[in-house]
């Protein structure tokens, strides 16, 4: 499990829509197009000549396949119902220089399936995720049935680092001959570093993704401010948003630059504001503990269950079972699966309790000396491989994000987060000196994070949002929901039981039709239920 993988970064949920376009490249769905009207508005932040341009431009609608990062993408677009269209979004690199370098921001539109009453923008988790991919399985396949779509147009847009906006992170190349090449894929919380492995890190990135300048923008408040000129661009005057996992965190950062440019915004799964990286990383590792009890619980229900039948002991046997691959990686697929990858496919399906049975298949092959299953889980994680990759970056987009987002750790710090990690998830402890070369992998990072924690406090001016959390979320678990709703005012929206955010699902009709009647009327609750899975 590379560190680059923050919990509650929404990966499954790109895994979950990336399922559903294997349906619908299969059947195709069939959608009445309809366009919003009246022209950009570009606001205040619009004041200097520069910037106004990129507020006034128009979109260029056309087919998505030019879009596609992999061979795989590139048929899911070629599949997918031709009223779904593409665009460039222009922006400038560094808001801090409007007249300087300009870069491009790919964004999807996935029309109403009536009448539409504008747009909303979709981001499906992170960071990251596909929004052009989020907004198309949202809008032709897992909601298709919801009011939401019927009245709105849905845009996703790949935020700065991400897929096809450009320049996308590239840290990594398979076979590559740099130091960072090398390193990069050891970026575990297993990891020996030093300093040297870490600048390596810094290079490489630097060298594959448009250079330290284009790093250095590639944290949320920048992604914010595209998201703004993005809402001026398809003539929206306020902004309609939908934010799942990491964008939650994209939606509240928004609406702590531009509260009186939302109109409505629903966030899903909650990022808590005002934890700082050390506890909000303790908080989610407890969150997986507790979704591996309750699907070691549900293990033990069956016959033959791999962690047995004692509470007590299911940690013990799972560490049994996948603390041996640290030394002796056992075969899977066309390579070998390490403690590392069994651990992060573990954690990828505790996201979501139907994924619970493959992880149990899964850690029955380990047993049996291969893991099959337990590396495909992976593949869901981390993009799969390069031809077949769906939203394949992510982890190198997650990485880069992080570095401008999240709070740095000495070296000192970063031991102590691994040695507290294991006390409050022990199903993560591989074993051996916890604190043994742990260092932050963005140390050598020349720019410091730009997100700020606490963000978005004390904001005024900010309209009547929704916070939606599940009481059993195993990554950003319901406190932080609570917290989140707290700060920004918000009603918060409490559904019981186990799984990460739910809106985009489709599948709850207490939950969507609490979210439709707030996102096409603005109207909530007076007394809000409860909602359960």
């Amino acid at each position: 499990m590379s560190s680059t993988y923050l919990p509650g970064t929404g990966r499954p949920i790109l895994r979950r829509l990336g399922l559903a376009f294997v349906a619908l490249m299969v059947c195709g769905v069939s959608v009445v197009a309809c366009t919003p009207g009246g022209d950009p508005d570009p606001g205040e932040s619009a004041s200097n000549a520069a910037l106004q341009r990129y507020y006034t431009q128009k979109l260029a609608w056309k087919g998505c396949a030019d879009f596609a990062t992999s061979k795989r993408e590139r048929e899911i677009f070629e599949k997918a119902p031709a009223q779904a269209q593409c665009a460039w979004l222009s922006v400038p690199l560094n808001y801090d220089d409007p007249e300087g370098t300009a870069t491009t921001v790919a964004v999807l539109r996935f029309p109403a399936r009536g009448e539409s009453q504008g747009s909303l923008l979709f981001n499906p988790g992170g960071p990251g995720g596909s929004g052009i991919l989020g907004a198309l399985g949202v809008g032709a396949v897992s909601m298709t049935k919801s009011r939401i779509t019927e009245r709105f147009d849905v845009v996703g847009f790949d935020p700065r680092g991400v897929g096809a906006t450009k320049p996308a992170a590239d840290c990594y190349t398979e076979g590559g001959t740099s130091r960072g090449d090398e390193v990069f894929p050891l970026l575990t919380m297993t990891a020996s570093l030093t300093e040297e492995d870490t600048r390596a890190v810094l290079e490489r990135c630097a060298q594959g993704s448009g250079g330290e300048e284009a790093l250095r923008q590639m944290g949320t408040r920048t992604t914010a401010r595209d998201m703004d000129v993005l809402r001026s661009a398809l003539g929206e005057e306020k902004l309609t948003y939908l934010g799942q996992s990491y964008g939650t965190r994209l939606g509240a950062v928004y609406a702590e630059q531009f509260p009186q440019r939302v109109r409505a915004m629903v966030l899903d799964g909650a990022f808590d504001p005002s934890l700082g990286t050390v506890d909000r990383r303790l908080s989610a590792y407890a969150g997986f503990q507790r979704a591996f009890n309750a699907m070691a619980a549900a293990c033990a229900k069956t016959a033959d269950c791999p962690l047995g039948t004692d509470p007590k002991a299911w940690t013990s046997n799972f560490q049994k079972i996948v603390q041996p691959l640290r030394d002796k990686p056992v075969p899977a697929l066309d390579q070998k699966l390490d403690f590392d990858t069994a651990l992060g496919g573990v954690m990828a399906g505790l996201y979501s309790p139907d994924k619970w049975p493959t992880i149990v298949r899964g850690l029955a092959e380990v047993r049996q000396g291969h893991g099959d299953t337990l590396l495909k889980l992976t593949y869901d994680l981390e993009g799969g491989e390069p031809d077949a990759a769906i939203n394949g970056n992510f982890t190198e987009a997650a990485f880069a994000i992080n570095c401008m987002d999240e709070q740095r750790l000495s070296p000192a710090d970063a031991a102590r987060l691994r040695t507290k990690t294991y006390e409050v998830a022990p199903f993560m402890n591989p074993g051996g000196d916890p604190a043994q070369g742990a260092r932050d992998g963005c140390e050598a990072w020349r720019a410091p994070p730009t997100l700020g924690i606490p963000y978005a406090q004390n904001v005024k001016g900010l309209p009547d949002t929704l916070v939606i959390s599940i009481t059993g979320d195993p990554t950003t678990p319901h406190q932080g929901g609570v917290k989140l709703a707290e700060t920004l005012g918000s009603d918060l929206l409490t559904v019981n039981g186990e799984g990460h955010t739910i809106v985009s699902g489709g599948k709850n009709e207490c939950v969507d039709t609490i979210a439709a009647d707030y996102l096409i009327d603005l109207t909530l609750p007076e007394k809000m239920p409860t909602c359960s899975v």
